[in-house]
């Protein structure tokens, strides 16, 4: 380091130190000048486009590397994702959002990642406080429900939510549209119309639940999964008919 940058580097500091912040920013503004070589008060109009040109310049580098460090954030995330660290990865795209706020894909995985994260947020103390897990759940669903606003046809959000509103904060009616909206996009999801007929089922669309398990039984090649649908379906009807 020059003689000259110690010496600029200095008087920052001193300025930080001793002054306050309106009068410190005054200073780095100053130092930055001289440091891209821009006239302090450039007035004719070769030092004007010369003062435009040197600082689109900084602006550029400065878009650049906020990018990059973005996309590394995101890789980060999904590293911690692929070796299940579920609380590493949320703090980390939640990081990334600060980046690219507009980015649906970022929304889900904090949604998915908090969801792994309420199933792990157990009342060790046993004080029976589930504050920590409602958090996480209600996370989830913000999360999810961002990347819908961004993206409305994204499947796996959608798959996400209905999961989330059916399984953990059992509210099957808000899940239904979702799930519906899914299956017009992936026609032969069979995990979802499980999903879907199970909150059928549990809001008493008996006959819709019936109607769905008899698509999953002429669409699945699954033996297993065959099974649980004429299961699933007998159950549904044992109930629909008092039995």
């Amino acid at each position: 380091m020059s003689k000259t940058r110690k010496s600029i580097l200095l008087v920052i500091f001193a300025v930080f130190t001793l002054c306050g912040c309106q009068r410190s920013s005054k200073t780095i503004i100053r130092m930055q000048k001289l440091e891209e070589g821009v006239t302090q008060s450039p007035t004719t109009v070769e030092e004007l486009k010369e003062a435009i040109k040197k600082y689109q310049d900084r602006v550029v580098d400065i878009q650049l590397a906020n990018s990059q460090v973005g996309i590394w954030y995101k890789l980060l995330a999904t590293r911690y994702l692929d070796q299940k660290m579920y609380g590493e990865a949320l703090k980390t795209f939640q990081t990334a959002i600060q980046y690219y706020p507009a980015n649906q894909n970022l929304y889900y995985y904090v949604g998915l990642c908090a969801g792994y994260m309420a199933k792990a947020a157990l009342d060790y103390n046993a004080t029976g406080n589930t504050a920590e897990r409602y958090n996480y759940l209600k996370l989830s669903e913000s999360g999810y429900l961002r990347a819908l606003e961004l993206e409305p046809r994204y499947a796996r959000a959608l798959y996400g939510i209905g999961v989330l509103y059916v399984f953990e904060l059992d509210d099957c009616e808000k899940a239904i549209p979702h799930l519906e909206k899914l299956l017009t996009i992936e026609t032969k999801n069979v995990d979802a119309m499980f999903i879907l007929a199970r909150a059928y089922y549990v809001t008493y669309q008996y006959d819709k639940a019936v109607a769905l398990y008899d698509k999953i039984l002429a669409t699945t090649k699954s033996e297993q999964k065959k099974r649980d649908a004429e299961a699933n379906k007998k159950i549904v009807l044992d109930v629909s008919y008092g039995k």
